[in-house]
């Protein structure tokens, strides 16, 4: 029985059945999961049957919060949005910072499932235990401010709400989760899923207490936890720039992403910094519900887009401006405001734009194949053209929509070398030339290539680059458990934590007034454990096989050394990530392959799923 911290009922909504139904699940699930990623991964594998396409009407898109989101505690207004990826194959999820979190848990859910496909476009209204299903036609085709604009003005301004842009209903299989105009998450395609199920938006409201055992020790250790925050050395820093504050810093260390992570140095990056954002563009800032650390900080262009506002943090930035060869802030507003608007991951249209260019420059693209496009390094308007080739699924823009795994693969040669993806994700914004470490977790990631649940690239900095040992190996880890595991199934903001230094004690003493429930550091480390072996059986599950190459990053970081920057001439050892990922594997208790150990399993209460594996036929070492 559970006394606080979860509501202990899910949403299952089928679209195609047009009913739902509220699910008392077991409170199993809520002590050896907790909640977010940990319950996605859960409901996939006991409830997707394997195989399935990830467009096709049986799978399943799960918006999940936490026994910590909603309460007033630092930056708890998260939800994790997650599926069978379309663009990977394998597990995908995401986070957002959105009101639509704390209402779902207002409304009486840890979790939303939606199945089936509506046949025609829909919106679901959720109002605690009303929920109904509307026409979403005239909203078909409608950008995502003018969709939140709709919703906002007939559910009133503390609705929560999730929607897609064209790029969803268009089925780009990188779309992403919109809410309020500029907050996503779902990177491997959740929109797309969305898309799939003629699922144009999801509206939540509700006004139920949030179970708590102790909600006066919530409140004031809450008030305690802001008074640290504001008080931290770097809180004004943080509050100048947020994640932009790391530009610079990236130049100086040669890992910032440039022309398509061939170099981790650009010649005109002091016209994109975060000064230069906060001095010069930025407006103001937004936050998530229950943050006093925004991270948003809107900007708006000043000559050419007059007017464009948009919201910059650095991953978005980096992948639009040096990576893309663009320096004109006012260019990069306008891509960023663009990509919003039809709902498409930032960071992987900006690989798939960087990928064109290249391959166009190198010949394995023509113009026509471009519908006229001449693609080239810091051209803004050939980009911008670009992203809605891709978009409107025209020509080659089809392809790309897909990924830069897949276009690699249907152009051949060498182009899978700068195809820059592991598992089919594109890598967020640090280049790995001198960074095994990040390399590493970029290659371990359980989604594919994403820094969010390893971003080690500024302790590593400090640890130094060039070494290559077990203590890096096992920082991974420890980044992974926390980052990828506390804070993704707690559900809240890791940046508290990461950028001005909040204690990791308060979470626990969170997680017990909550819940009524002790866990110890070593009890959510064992927790994540058990999520990250199940995340990896789900994709060993789906692909049917596993192979150590499927952990590898680019070969482009091996054999194309930088040619500029304080760093020129470096580029990864292939002896030397190998060395380290067999280290991974080893502290992970994962064979050589990378396949959790039969013995792995059973440690982690996941019998029962090794037994499934090898009755599809997949070998487990001992």
């Amino acid at each position: 029985m559970l006394k606080g911290g979860w509501t202990g009922k899910i949403l299952w909504i089928d679209l195609t059945k047009e009913k739902s139904t509220i699910w008392k699940y077991d409170p199993s699930m809520a002590l050896h999961y907790i909640g977010g990623r940990g319950f996605a991964i859960r409901i996939l594998w006991d409830h997707l049957k394997p195989g399935v396409d990830p467009l096709h009407p049986d799978n399943l898109l799960i918006f999940a919060v936490g026994p910590l989101t909603g309460f007033p505690l630092p930056s708890s207004g998260k939800l994790v949005v997650a599926s069978k990826s379309p663009l990977t194959g394998g597990y995908g999820d995401g986070n957002i910072g959105t009101k639509a979190s704390v209402m779902m848990r207002k409304a009486g859910y840890d979790a939303i499932v939606v199945e089936g496909k509506a046949d025609e476009p829909v919106y679901v209204y959720v109002e605690e235990e009303d929920v109904t299903i509307h026409s979403a036609k005239d909203l078909w085709g409608a950008d995502v401010r003018e969709v939140h604009k709709e919703l906002t003005n007939k559910y009133g301004r503390d609705s929560g709400i999730l929607t897609i842009g064209k790029a969803g209903e268009n089925l780009v299989r990188y779309a992403i989760v919109m809410s309020e105009e500029d907050r996503a998450g779902g990177r491997p395609g959740m929109a797309a899923v969305m898309g799939s199920k003629n699922l144009k938006a999801l509206v939540i409201r509700g006004e139920k207490p949030l179970p708590a055992v102790d909600e006066k020790t919530i409140k004031e250790l809450g008030a305690k936890a802001y008074k640290d925050i504001k008080g931290a050395p770097m809180y004004p820093h943080w509050m100048e720039q947020g994640t932009m504050m790391i530009y610079e810093w990236c130049q100086e260390n040669s890992v910032l992403p440039t022309y398509n992570f061939r170099e981790g140095f650009f010649e005109e990056a002091d016209k994109v910094t975060g000064k230069v954002m906060a001095e010069q563009y930025k407006k103001y800032q937004k936050g998530c519900p229950n943050c006093n650390m925004p991270c948003g900080n809107v900007a708006e262009a000043k000559k050419r887009y007059k007017g464009t506002k948009a919201e910059m943090d650095y991953e978005n930035v980096a992948m639009l401006s040096s990576n893309i060869g663009v320096s004109n802030m006012d260019d990069v507003i306008k891509l960023i405001r663009e990509a919003d608007d039809l709902g498409v991951d930032t960071i992987s249209v900006g690989s798939a734009i960087a990928f064109a260019i290249e391959a166009y420059k190198k010949g394995y693209l023509k113009e026509d194949e471009l519908d006229g496009i001449k693609p080239d390094w810091g051209d803004a308007a050939s980009a911008l053209d670009l992203m809605h080739l891709i978009i409107e699924r025209k020509k080659f823009g089809d392809v790309l929509a897909a990924g830069v795994r897949y276009a690699s693969l249907r152009l051949g040669g060498d182009t899978v070398k700068f195809a820059m993806h592991v598992k089919g994700l594109p890598i967020t914004a640090y280049d790995a030339h001198v960074a095994p470490g990040m390399a590493l977790a970029f290659g371990t990631s359980s989604i594919g290539a994403h820094h969010k649940e390893a971003w080690i690239i500024a302790w590593e900095a400090q640890y130094g680059f060039e070494k290559v040992d077990k203590t890096k190996v096992e920082k991974v880890i420890e980044l992974q458990r926390i980052r990828g595991g506390w804070f993704e199934t707690f559900v809240t903001c890791r940046l508290p934590w990461i950028e001005v230094g909040l204690s990791l004690d308060y979470y626990l003493t969170f997680m017990e007034a909550a819940t009524g429930i002790k866990y110890s550091a070593g009890d959510l480390n064992r927790i994540a454990d058990r999520i990250y072996t199940l995340i990896r059986g789900f994709w060993i599950r789906e692909y049917g096989y596993w192979m150590r190459s499927m952990d590898m990053p680019p070969m482009r970081w091996f054999e194309e050394p930088l040619t500029q920057g304080p760093k020129k001439g470096a580029h990864l050892s292939l002896d030397a990530y190998n060395q380290m990922l067999d280290t991974y594997y080893e502290l992970r208790g994962w064979d050589r392959n990378g396949i959790p150990r039969r013995s792995t399993f059973d440690n982690l209460g996941l019998s029962k799923e090794a037994r499934e594996l090898e009755a599809m036929g997949i070998e487990l070492t001992p």
